[in-house]
């Protein structure tokens, strides 16, 4: 049985989607709510709403979204807020981009696991985001295939990257 928590729409930034709050239960509990306790709770950054809901869908049968964000600046806020083992953000986005967000996020030693989500193959995004800290870099049009591989790897501590044309070698 999965807990059905209460969504708030926090007043802190008007580009925060939403965040669960946290649930906290008397230790008799611990037990018999062991598996909703225990899932990796992820927060998504994008500032597509359409993406936010494709990403949504596809992890939340398997991991707790804590929460969604449209812009770096939200995005730093709402890790604050939730606390989440892997986050999972668009590299272009207003305010303050991705990397951005994650190098703030560093700094203020978050210890999540960041995914860059985005459609650039360019080698230089991709060098970019891993010196910003993050350990995976999944490509929009590989989503649905490398997603959830590159979460796994994360928690693990290893690195991720999408397959990409513009990385292969010219035979």
């Amino acid at each position: 049985m999965r807990a059905h928590a209460r969504e708030v729409k926090p007043v802190i930034s008007a580009s925060i989607d939403h965040i669960k709050p946290s649930v906290k239960l008397p230790c008799s509990y611990h037990l018999l709510w062991s598996d909703v306790l225990s899932r990796v709770t992820i927060l998504l950054a994008d500032d597509h709403p359409a993406m936010l809901d494709r990403v949504v869908e596809l992890l939340s049968n398997e991991y707790e979204v804590v929460g969604t964000v449209r812009d770096g600046r939200a995005l730093i806020e709402a890790a604050a807020m939730t606390n989440p083992d892997v986050i999972v953000s668009d590299i272009s986005m207003p305010i303050l981009s991705g990397i951005q967000a994650v190098k703030q996020l560093n700094e203020n030693g978050s210890k999540a696991k960041v995914i860059f989500l985005s459609v650039n193959e360019d080698p230089d995004y991709i060098t970019a985001s891993l010196k910003a800290g993050a350990l995976g870099y999944v490509t929009k049009p590989r989503l649905r295939s490398d997603l959830r591989l590159a979460i796994t790897r994360a928690i693990d501590g290893k690195r991720f990257v999408s397959p990409s044309r513009r990385l292969e070698k010219p035979s």
